[in-house]
């Protein structure tokens, strides 16, 4: 049975209606999307949430980061050396990170979003990103001293990195992610030195023009005056945090 035709009238006010429902939409989305104050979302090491996270968060507040800062504390209270080897539940703890991300970016498309992390939590951000939908995009990404093996492909991870992800880095972090690595193995399970200790080498398969977004920055000594020695704690301390890494959270290089 064919639809019975409908009136001119009828479908002028449906029309109207249908403009109607979609300015009220667009408007609701531009409306969720303030761009006035970043979100900061921190991923601590495989220690579990502790001071040198507050120390890095308080630094970057007195450096101007005027943002929503939320920590997710992915090792679920067990900190230390078994989460270090738990890759299933770590894995499982990132899609969940994805999940906060995604949300985030929906309800609030125009916001700057900031993902910074210390240690293991640097592969739980790469992970993160990885588990991201297609076309969904953080703004920047800071991996202090992280537990990634340095040939770790980041091309997935960069796809939905719309700046830079900026790597801190340092020889002088021999004893975590240099024979801590050796021995015990890295996030990604290498038993090698971490990238946070020699940096990030591209990979012969990786996206080169992903890799343009990817920042390093090896440790120097004129940052000792800032409180970083160039340990494993160094990048998180707190006049470093307010002097280096808070224009980077706030968007200026």
């Amino acid at each position: 049975m064919r639809r019975p035709a409908l009136g001119r009238r009828t479908i002028v006010l449906y029309l109207l209606l249908q403009a109607i429902i979609l300015h009220a939409f667009s408007a609701s989305v531009l409306a969720a999307g303030p761009a006035t104050r970043p979100y900061v979302l921190h991923l601590p090491g495989v220690g579990g949430f502790s001071a040198v996270d507050r120390s890095l968060i308080a630094g970057l507040k007195a450096g101007g980061v005027d943002a929503e800062v939320r920590v997710y504390d992915w090792v679920d209270g067990h900190p230390g050396i078994p989460t270090l080897h738990d890759y299933q539940h770590n894995r499982a703890q990132a899609a969940l990170v994805a999940k906060v991300i995604a949300a985030r970016v929906a309800a609030y498309p125009r916001e700057r979003i900031v993902v910074t992390s210390h240690s293991g939590g640097g592969a739980m951000a790469v992970w993160a990103l990885e588990d991201l939908p297609p076309g969904v995009q953080v703004d920047d990404v800071l991996l202090l001293a992280t537990a990634l093996s340095p040939g770790y492909d980041l091309s997935a991870a960069l796809r939905h990195v719309r700046g830079h992800v900026y790597v801190f880095w340092s020889t002088g972090d021999e004893l975590i992610l240099g024979i801590g690595c050796r021995i015990c193995g890295t996030m990604d399970g290498k038993s090698t030195d971490a990238a946070g200790r020699v940096g990030f080498i591209q990979p012969p398969a990786a996206d080169v023009e992903q890799y343009r977004k990817l920042d390093q920055h090896p440790y120097s000594p004129d940052w000792a005056w800032l409180g970083n020695f160039g340990d494993h704690v160094g990048p998180m301390a707190a006049p470093f945090a307010k002097k280096i890494l808070a224009p980077l959270v706030i968007g200026k290089q």
